[in-house]
């Protein structure tokens, strides 16, 4: 059995068991990235196996605030199944959820497929349909959260489920650096961000991504959704809380998006 195959069943094997795992790296230090992104596509190769379909990509760890708190100082990927997709409330128990952390993001639905590489952030403006505001919840199936970019990069890039909010906005003429993001929690403000805290530009870190994964021979395809990392520090969340974020562009509110844990 190959490496990629030993560790993403064992990773498979931690997300329907609703349990974690030491981490990789520290059990095999003679991993790279790129094993990490093969043992990555088999652990979702076996939640294919099991009827899950991919609905999109995202990027993880794209802003500075999220890489001091990790210690993970480069972007990743994983992909999203329709399984993760939440509409309504977020069942902890029943997505298997073990130590979940809500983070909020801008996500891009796309009406047109990217191809990297040569993808610039004006090709990704014109390859979307729109933008919604979004909760990512992130988890690990490594012990504690004690994750480097290997541990983070095969666990699918630590996500869990996310959430959109109902609004979709046409991206062509906002100003999408200076977008701004409010988070309250449990009704008291919590942390605010603006969309240049990921890579500069969210347009630009899903040009990212589509390079990215264009080297490894994967697409952003039409109608794909594409998470492009939290423009706040993560929260951890527990049954109870809520969470609201609200996306404006400082002269009006764009959208909002809620993430109720239950």
């Amino acid at each position: 059995m190959s490496i990629a195959e030993t560790y993403g069943r064992e990773l498979y094997a931690a997300l329907r068991d609703r349990r974690t795992v030491e981490p990789l790296i520290a059990r095999d230090a003679s991993l790279t990235i790129d094993d990490a992104y093969a043992i990555s596509l088999d652990f979702l190769s076996r939640r294919l196996k099991d009827g899950e379909r991919v609905v999109g990509k995202k990027i993880g760890v794209t802003s500075k605030a999220v890489q001091d708190m990790l210690g993970v100082h480069q972007p990743d990927f994983g992909f999203l199944t329709d399984w993760m997709y939440v509409e309504g409330d977020i069942d902890i128990d029943a997505k298997a959820l073990i130590a979940p952390r809500a983070e909020a993001e801008i996500a891009f639905i796309l009406k047109d497929s990217l191809n990297g590489p040569g993808v610039t952030a004006a090709d990704v403006i014109a390859a979307t349909a729109s933008i919604a505001p979004c909760f990512e919840i992130v988890d690990s199936r490594i012990t504690d959260w004690k994750i480097g970019i290997v541990d983070t990069v095969a666990d699918n890039a630590s996500c869990g489920v996310f959430v959109l909010g109902k609004e979709r906005i046409d991206p062509r003429g906002l100003d999408l650096p200076n977008l701004h993001v409010a988070v309250a929690k449990n009704g008291s403000p919590l942390s605010e961000g603006y969309g240049h805290a990921v890579q500069g530009d969210p347009a630009q870190a899903v040009a990212w991504l589509a390079n990215t994964l264009g080297a490894h021979g994967v697409t952003l395809d039409a109608g794909d959704i594409i998470l492009s990392g939290s423009l706040v520090p993560l929260a951890p969340a527990v049954k109870g809380d809520i969470f609201e974020m609200i996306l404006g562009d400082g002269r009006r509110t764009l959208g909002h998006c809620v993430a109720r844990f239950v």
